[in-house]
């Protein structure tokens, strides 16, 4: 991993690329979501402060983790002058995450286990399918795919 001298306090996209491991393009990506910032130089180049490396990092963890980057913004605008995220931060808001990813890991769980139910199908109407159209009520009265309420005919048949 390339080292950073102390003493240069601006990185270029390449450099922060490098240090981070994240592609140039994710960079360019993270900052037009707002979640990284740049200046730039008499001739149009970006710079990143010091601490753009560990908001990239903040980020790509709780990307893995499966935060969406919506929600990671919002993280990141609600410290205090958007300063980096610390130790303690990430604890908070990990904290604050972890009901989130529990209830979809109990998703999940059903989905997986329901998917065998699904093979063969085809269509994915099954006559209780709970992956293409979950909590069915319609579907415990009749079977197949229903957009709307079958009507009588006006002349009763």
């Amino acid at each position: 991993m390339p080292q950073i001298p102390q003493t240069l306090h601006e990185l270029t996209v390449g450099q922060l690329s490098a240090r981070s491991g994240a592609a140039v393009s994710a960079l360019h990506f993270y900052e037009s979501k707002g979640l990284i910032t740049s200046s730039r130089t008499s001739g149009n180049q970006r710079r990143y402060t010091r601490d753009a490396l560990r908001r990239v990092a903040f980020v790509r963890a709780a990307q893995r983790v499966g935060i969406p980057l919506a929600t990671i913004r919002q993280a990141l605008a609600e410290l205090p002058e958007e300063r980096t995220p610390n130790r303690e931060d990430w604890a908070r808001l990990s904290e604050a995450w972890r009901s989130e990813l529990d209830e979809r890991i109990k998703q999940l769980g059903r989905l997986r286990d329901h998917l065998t139910d699904c093979i063969g199908c085809g269509c994915l109407s099954l006559e209780t399918c709970v992956l293409s159209n979950p909590d069915d009520v319609s579907g415990e009265r009749i079977t197949g795919s229903r957009l709307m309420p079958e009507r009588k005919a006006a002349d009763g048949s």
